[in-house]
């Protein structure tokens, strides 16, 4: 709840020419958005319907389950703590990858083999806004995504925690397990590690490409090293979510996404 008023706050209150212009959402509110349009959703309350949603989604789950709940409010520090210590191994490993990129990945420029690319810390999260076809418009040590402004890509960061944990995690494994195991009869084992790599790698790849127009997202070109990246923390996400459940895998991810940001803002790679 703190991180979804959070995200809706933010949204509309971080009065910048980016936000107001550009329409900058969480590529995966936009479709939870788009979806609940689609089934009779519309005007004002369709900018209320997603946050409505996943607070309904999980209150059903709950209920389904049976299982006793209480609610204790000091609990909320304890997850926040959790969740940045669960958010550092990926720090870790995106900082180990971009070492290893330092060091074999090189770019173009006007032709000529440039020095070692600065890998910067990727972020788990795809805004919309910044698709373009324009093969020209390439990615540099200063990318778009670097010129906006800060508190913007933390509020962004906070709400792929949410959505993007919702669409990936929560629904697309489930649907895939029901696809796998009841409907193709695969072992309940095989069933879960093909969905949980199939999720993992769709999750990645939305942050490179709108699926369904195909166009790039010129704020992050495909990269081999954040490609894989970002499906380590894919499988990494769907790990935390069988073990300790929705909030605090929505909330390692947004942590993981403010901490990177934090570090490119203060380590800008350019």
């Amino acid at each position: 709840m703190p991180f979804i008023l959070l995200y809706e706050y933010g949204t509309f209150r971080i009065n910048t020419d980016v936000l107001n212009q550009s329409q900058i959402r969480v590529v995966a509110f936009v479709w939870l958005q788009n979806f609940l349009e689609s089934v009779g959703f519309h005007g004002k309350f369709a900018w209320a319907a997603p946050p409505l949603a996943v607070i309904v989604i999980l209150l059903s789950l709950q209920i389904t389950s049976r299982k006793q709940w209480t609610f204790w409010t000091y609990d909320y520090g304890l997850m926040i703590i959790e969740c940045i210590l669960l958010a550092i191994p990926l720090i870790v490993l995106t900082l180990l990858l971009s070492s290893i990129g330092s060091r074999y990945f090189y770019k173009q420029t006007d032709g000529n083999t440039a020095a070692a690319q600065v890998w910067s810390v990727p972020a788990c999260s795809s805004a919309g806004g910044y698709y373009s076809t324009d093969s020209s418009n390439v990615r540099t040590g200063n990318t778009l995504e670097n010129n906006r402004p800060w508190l913007a890509n933390i509020v962004t960061g906070i709400g792929a925690g949410i959505y993007e944990e919702l669409v990936f995690r929560l629904i697309l494994i489930c649907i895939l397990m029901v696809l796998f195991q009841d409907v193709f009869k695969m072992t309940h084992t095989n069933a879960i590690v093909l969905s949980v790599l199939i999720s993992a790698a769709l999750f990645s790849a939305h942050h490179h490409v709108d699926f369904f127009s195909g166009r790039p997202n010129e704020v992050d070109p495909f990269d081999a090293t954040e490609f894989a990246f970002r499906t380590m923390a894919g499988i990494y996400f769907a790990f935390l979510y069988a073990i300790r459940g929705f909030g605090i895998t929505a909330g390692t991810h947004a942590f993981y996404n403010i901490i990177a940001e934090i570090i490119r803002a203060g380590f800008p790679s350019n």
